[in-house]
């Protein structure tokens, strides 16, 4: 259970956007706090015996952008139109179901469209849903690896997010029925049945829009308490990285450990150009004994 009592602790990062009992929002502002950290010290004060403890994180190496599923990045970013949305996504599931078949070990049930819909996001294909992590570790690694100018860590809270619509999308069914039918906009947080590999690494689950044309924050400043149900944190690169990704890599969350295969192990080396036990590759000095 998430705890409510605790208060935001004070001199923990900079908020854009904090209300006080009664006050209304301010002009222009958006409808979650927004608090910018110039530390990873700061990041663990923040995501250490906070009330931030239970929720769930998902890091983008692009602070400035919103929360939007790829299926919805790629409609958008190829124009097709919003009409053909709801059969488009029908179809390719359906194409993928029929085809995966060949490559698979495991086949998940025809109707746990859930399971099928995990599988794709696991191997690359555009679907709604949104990699989001029980770890605030996890989401500052995939905030900060590659990022250049200000990372973001979005989090959630699913005690308020199950409140507004309690879904159960492993019942077959369910996808199409919320999610498919058009049934008002709502977001669903967890995970399927059968984990793979990469989600049981990342401690992943999974953020589900019922629609595909609103961002999440959009969606979610509808709901009765906005302000307890979606937060983002900004890390910028020049204060925050390099102490963070080298703290990550002691703590073993590394690309090889986050996607145990051969792509993750590959996909690791990029950090290894930029780390030494022995000397600071960037300014070649010497590390304290």
């Amino acid at each position: 259970m998430v705890s409510r009592n605790k208060p935001f602790p004070r001199g923990r990062g900079r908020s854009h956007f904090l209300r006080g009992p009664g006050e209304g929002p301010k002009t222009g502002a958006p409808p979650y706090k927004v608090i910018t950290l110039n530390s990873w010290e700061e990041y663990l004060s923040i995501i250490s015996d906070s009330p931030y403890q239970n929720w769930a994180f998902r890091g983008q190496r692009d602070a400035s952008a919103p929360l939007f599923s790829a299926l919805s990045r790629y409609f958008m970013a190829f124009q097709v139109d919003p009409r053909a949305w709801p059969e488009q996504e029908k179809r390719i599931l359906r194409i993928f179901k029929r085809k995966a078949i060949h490559f698979l070990q495991h086949v998940p049930d025809r109707d746990d469209d859930f399971q099928w819909l995990a599988l794709m996001q696991d191997h690359g294909a555009p679907t709604r849903l949104l990699d989001f992590t029980w770890s605030p570790y996890v989401a500052a690694f995939f905030a900060l690896q590659s990022t250049t100018h200000d990372g973001g860590i979005w989090a959630c809270n699913p005690v308020e997010i199950q409140k507004l619509k309690p879904v159960d999308l492993e019942k077959p069914g369910s996808f199409r029925k919320y999610f498919l039918s058009g049934a008002g906009p709502f977001v669903w947080l967890g995970e399927p049945y059968a984990m793979n590999r990469r989600l049981i690494a990342q401690s992943g689950t999974f953020l589900v829009p019922s629609v595909l044309d609103r961002s999440i924050e959009e969606i979610l400043k509808a709901y009765p308490n906005p302000q307890n149900t979606l937060i983002k944190f900004i890390l910028s690169a020049d204060k925050v990285r390099v102490k963070g990704m080298r703290e990550l890599y002691r703590m073993n969350i590394t690309q090889a450990t986050l996607f145990p295969d051969l792509d993750g192990l590959a996909r690791s080396m990029a950090y290894e150009l930029e780390f030494h036990w022995a000397y600071d590759p960037r300014t070649m000095k010497r590390m304290r004994k």
